[in-house]
């Protein structure tokens, strides 16, 4: 769904009018916090919770519970989370996903645009687009090529309709007008496992998930999905220096419910800053090919909104649905 920032930003008024006066947040917090994830234990969206949440807890001076809510690709958790008193007691480790969610989802209970308190950006991590070796391209431009030369039979795979993996690559296919056959898996793993086989030839995965097959030679990386080169990947190129404009690196960060004290989000807000900027926070993060991603309330609900429109486009290119 398309919503202007102007009409964000009205969204964002009234919550601040409706807001708990000032003073609810003078102490905040008195007891634990909760934070949301809406995926697996283990996954990067879970790391990331509790990397944050471990500094956050060290921080404001009361523990950081990270809980689990999996299932419908982070929406059981995002119900969870908007539906939770706004007291700042219960964020929710928000991602990319959810911004791919408006669109992929036939009937959504709840908006999120709408009805999230952003709080603050966490981290960006790129994708790689990476190829089996079977594959005679060894750059992207000889990609294409090779793609054009061999229309629909090129099997792209994916961890299901609508993942990140997904998404990246029918943005590649929107921007280059290639025809690639999406295969989507119940998981990224199995998605690998037929990639490294060389039954499928090219995707478009996490760095997290497929950095140690690159290093052994299994895979080959072509190049990143962000705009700018990788620390993890230092060799591969973006993909927009031979694909103009194309960025699909995911981001993480932490949103609360609508009409959370505004005091109570500017105050995560600012420690939240100040973990990602600490060394130790740096090399964490790095591990994952992460890099810290600072910014305000305001430059986060900017980003919702147009990661929202920008994935809807793409959702709607593939022709991906879920009911």
């Amino acid at each position: 769904m398309k919503l202007s920032r102007r009409r964000f930003l009205q969204f964002g008024a009234g919550a601040a009018m409706i807001a708990p006066m000032p003073v609810l947040a003078q102490g905040y917090p008195t007891r634990p916090v909760r934070i949301v994830s809406g995926f697996a234990a283990g996954g990067v969206n879970d790391v990331m919770a509790r990397l944050i949440g471990q500094s956050l807890s060290e921080r404001l001076g009361h523990p950081v519970i990270i809980e689990n809510r999996p299932g419908s690709s982070s929406n059981i958790a995002t119900k969870f989370a908007i539906n939770s008193v706004a007291d700042g007691y219960t964020l929710l480790a928000a991602g990319t996903s959810n911004a791919v969610n408006a669109t992929l989802y036939k009937s959504l209970d709840f908006n999120f645009i709408r009805d999230v308190a952003p709080i603050a950006t966490i981290a960006r991590v790129p994708q790689v687009m990476e190829v089996h070796p079977s594959v005679p391209a060894a750059t992207v431009a000889e990609f294409i090529a090779y793609a054009k030369a061999n229309p629909h039979k090129i099997n792209m795979a994916s961890a299901g309709n609508g993942s990140v993996q997904n998404v990246a690559g029918e943005l590649f296919k929107m921007r280059t007008g290639l025809d690639m056959v999406h295969v989507p898996y119940k998981g990224a793993g199995q998605a690998l496992v037929d990639l490294l086989s060389g039954q499928m030839q090219v995707m478009f995965d996490t760095t997290p998930g497929s950095i140690n097959h690159i290093r052994a030679g299994r895979l080959r990386a072509l190049a990143v999905t962000t705009i700018s080169r990788a620390d993890v990947l230092p060799d591969a190129p973006p993909i927009a220096d031979f694909v103009p404009g194309y960025e699909a690196s995911q981001w993480y960060g932490l949103v609360a419910a609508r009409n959370t004290p505004a005091d109570i989000v500017a105050k995560l807000n600012r420690e939240v800053n100040a973990a990602i900027a600490d060394p130790a926070m740096k090399t964490r993060l790095a591990d994952f090919g992460g890099t810290p991603f600072a910014g305000t309330s305001a430059d986060f609900g900017d980003l919702i909104v147009k990661d929202t429109a920008k994935w809807a486009e793409v959702v709607k290119f593939s022709g991906a649905r879920i009911d």
